[in-house]
């Protein structure tokens, strides 16, 4: 029945000098930070905000990041996060579709992003009203909107409310134990919900955040020396293990977001530091994880169990439940299943559905769109997608987004964006199109384009024009004959330029080897190249 900062307001309570935040060089306890995010609930209640009306929170990572966060919450209100990264015209979709009466943001960021009501978190540091809050919202309040990818050319805000959340942390605490949450890794994005594990996961329990830029800084002399336990996404952590960046301090990894390989469970075990690999699953309409498993050692894939306060069901088309080992589409039940997709009844209406196998007639099932089977043992073995969603390094993707926006380019008659995984573990977007009697348009411009509308991980690392796209006896497009892109120069049409000295070349060099192209020019784009 609580809410979320009420779960860290008892923390405030037991220990207030405990370090709650650290960031570079500074920490925060939960006294300090209680009081900042206390005289910015002041300023937000003062500003109209209640419980269920949303708040915008557009921020560098940064103490104010949580500050801000915590401070929506207890004035009653529930957050959206706006990636400063995002293209402006993204933002601008969500803070219209919002209508939020407020941004919380950074004077740095209100006039380049034009964000038209802001209201300052560097404020926050000036005295003000720092008094505790009174409670505001109930456990049946939005805590927070989170938007993903959407197959209608449109992203989707995907609601949760406090109960919601509050369940999935008390998972938290009865999975985790208190040398693990004292040094959580913070790395990733607030616009991403496994943020809610690595924030509020503990500092709901008296943890601690150790707060970084991105997952990228493990190993650097950016990373706190005493990380305990990191969340991230499989093809991440390939890449940390390959760079020999893996902090001896860490001794339990989670990892979400796409397919777990034995072959990197072995890797991480063979570092000899780590003492516990868990493999979850879980989408952001069913809050962050639905199912977990500890991995181990000469073990098998499987995404486990359901977590606490979760229902699991694998149903066939006909909705009926499927023997052990019989693939069918998961369905979640339970605590953790969203309110709905903010503003989209008809979409609400079709992925949240009524549970037939409860006795309460408002429970709710959340139909994923992935398939699995049951094992003899009850764990759940995934088989991939029914639809037209993928994931790209975690990143969760509607291809029909990305279809969407190319389609409306100038020039372009048809197209498809597929994921393609041409050389194991190396899984990459890759658009075909067919011109409309204009194939002066090149490359770097739909690149263009879709930057303009997209973030950075839905841009396709290879563009290929084709004269038709293939299709299959019954007209629908043959994805399995569309040409494999050309490796050696993917999706670029501009002039080559040699490297000209020794650090071009070696610079070249390497990135010819990393990316398996035959040559690299002085103008070329990493990600360009698939990087």
């Amino acid at each position: 029945e609580k809410c979320v900062h009420e779960l860290f307001e008892e923390q405030v309570e037991k220990s207030p000098d405990a370090v709650a935040v650290v960031f570079e060089d500074e920490q925060l306890t939960y006294r300090e930070l209680n009081v900042r995010a206390n005289r910015v609930a002041h300023s937000l209640i003062d500003k109209g905000v209640e419980p269920d009306v949303l708040v915008g929170i557009c921020v560098e990572r940064s103490f104010e990041m949580i500050v801000g966060l915590l401070g929506i919450l207890k004035a009653g209100g529930a957050y959206v996060p706006l990636d400063p990264d995002y293209p402006k015209e993204r933002l601008k979709f969500i803070l219209e579709e919002i209508s939020a009466p407020v941004v919380l943001t950074q004077r740095s960021l209100a006039s380049e992003l034009d964000i038209g009501n802001p209201m300052f978190l560097e404020d926050d540091l000036e005295p003000g009203d720092s008094r505790a809050v009174n409670p505001r919202a109930v456990s049946t309040n939005l805590a927070y909107v989170i938007y993903t990818s959407g197959s209608t050319g449109k992203p989707k805000g995907v609601a949760i409310e406090h109960h919601s959340a509050v369940s999935f942390l008390h998972w938290v605490r009865d999975t985790f134990n208190d040398t693990e949450l004292a040094g959580v890794l913070a790395a990733t994005s607030i616009s991403f919900d496994l943020s809610i594990f690595e924030i509020f996961g503990p500092l709901s329990w008296g943890g601690r955040s150790l707060l970084v830029n991105s997952a990228l800084d493990l190993g650097t002399d950016k990373m706190p020396s005493n990380v305990v336990l990191i969340n991230t996404v499989p093809s991440a952590l390939g890449e940390i293990l390959k760079g020999h960046q893996l902090p001896s301090s860490v001794q339990t990894v989670n990892l979400a977001g796409e397919p777990l390989h034995q072959s990197l469970v072995e890797a991480i075990f063979s570092e000899g530091t780590v003492q516990r690999v868990n493999d979850l699953y879980g989408p952001s309409e069913t809050t962050t994880y639905s199912t977990w498993t500890p991995r181990h050692q000469g073990g098998f894939e499987n995404v486990g169990h359901p977590i606490s306060n979760t229902q699991i069901y694998i149903l066939d088309t006909q909705g009926q439940p499927v023997p052990v080992g019989i693939p069918g589409e998961i369905y979640i039940g339970g605590a953790g299943v969203a309110r709905e997709y903010w503003q989209r009844p008809e979409l609400t209406k079709e992925r949240f559905i009524s549970n037939r196998f409860s006795s309460l007639s408002t429970d709710r099932l959340f139909r994923t769109g992935d398939s699995a089977r049951w094992l003899e043992d009850g764990k759940i073995v995934l088989q991939g997608r029914i639809d037209h969603q993928v994931k790209i390094r975690g990143f969760r993707i509607e291809l029909g987004e990305i279809e969407t926006v190319l389609g409306a380019c100038p020039g372009i008659k048809e197209c498809v964006v597929v994921a393609r995984e041409d050389s194991p573990g190396d899984k990459m977007l890759a658009a075909y199109f067919v011109f409309d009697q204009n194939d002066s348009v090149t490359t770097p411009a739909l690149r263009r384009a879709l930057a303009e509308k997209l973030p950075d991980y839905m841009i396709p690392a290879a563009f290929v024009p084709l004269a038709a796209l293939p299709l299959t006896p019954n007209g629908k497009v043959d994805k399995r004959a569309l040409p494999v892109p050309d490796a050696s120069r993917p999706g670029l049409d501009s002039g080559y330029v040699a490297p000209r000295t020794m650090v071009e070349e070696e610079l070249s060099e390497v990135w010819r080897e990393l990316l398996g192209v035959d040559r690299v020019g002085i103008h070329d784009n990493f990600f360009e190249l698939g990087g």
